[in-house]
């Protein structure tokens, strides 16, 4: 029995992507130890399955075709910037979506359907990008201006018109994405 390690997200679109990049470019400048998550990458999670049997996949994606038959496209908006689990003890730096009730009731909707496949229940669920991750507390005190200085940031909206069930191969210079299967809204 053949595993993947796989996981369901909305992907970025290209033209905020350089938005990003910028704000990337200030944190470089920090000399801040952080391993950045590559703009081709740029996605916001809705469920990470971990490693799942291939078997499976199809339950999986009929699951995922049932929720996302319900909804219609909608708009986001990119703003902001913060850390988890907070600004004094910074892991990951992050780009923020407004909290969107469409989001939510789409990941909650998943989520049940996942929880009767045998999937632990979320326990937490935030609508956010993850740019980067702080490998030392070198650089932190820099690294927390950097944040505020961009934390009301105006990045820009896109139109949600899909989701994306992919699979994560890690490799040494970083995890390799692989669409697996597109649900257009």
């Amino acid at each position: 029995m053949s595993q993947i390690r796989a996981f369901l997200a909305i992907d970025l679109d290209d033209d905020l992507k350089p938005k990003i990049n910028k704000i990337i470019r200030e944190f470089k400048k920090t000399d801040a130890r952080i391993k950045y998550v590559e703009l081709a990458n740029l996605h916001l999670t809705l469920k990470f399955f971990g490693d799942i049997d291939t078997e499976g996949l199809g339950l999986l994606e009929e699951a995922i075709a049932n929720v996302v038959s319900q909804f219609d496209s909608f708009k986001i908006r990119i703003a902001g910037c913060g850390a988890f689990p907070n600004n004094k003890r910074i892991k990951v730096i992050w780009v923020g979506i407004d909290e969107d009730s469409i989001i939510k009731d789409l990941h909650d909707k998943l989520d049940k359907e996942f929880v009767r496949l045998g999937f632990d229940k979320d326990k937490r669920f935030s609508t956010h990008l993850t740019i980067g991750r702080m490998k030392s507390a070198k650089g932190k005190d820099k690294v927390k201006s950097t944040i505020e200085e961009f934390s009301d940031v105006e990045i820009g909206e896109m139109e949600v018109d899909r989701i994306v069930l992919k699979k994560s191969t890690l490799t040494p210079a970083g995890p390799i994405y692989e669409d697996l299967k597109i649900f257009e809204l």
